[in-house]
């Protein structure tokens, strides 16, 4: 599973989704499912800004952590959904 640590860098910061979102551009909405950690894909560029305005390397934003109920497994994606 890919984490992202966005409210724990705002909680650890003061900040407010808010605050990120009038200082970087991001749209506030994607930065809420960064946050609420329901964004499916990731914009590298989103990521870039988002980096270089929190001053970190892109490990501190987002991780991997298997599931442990899949721990040493390969989960194959399911069908796309239509949009």
């Amino acid at each position: 599973m890919i984490r992202c640590h966005l409210s724990t860098l705002l909680g650890e910061r003061k900040l407010k989704i808010a605050d990120v979102a009038r200082d970087t551009g991001v749209n506030r909405g994607t930065l809420t499912r960064m946050y609420q950690e329901t964004a499916e894909r990731f914009d590298s560029e989103v990521l870039d800004v988002l980096c270089a305005y929190f001053q970190i390397e892109l490990q501190a934003l987002i991780s991997y952590m298997p599931d442990e109920e899949l721990k040493g497994q390969y989960r194959p994606l399911g069908p796309r959904r239509q949009s």
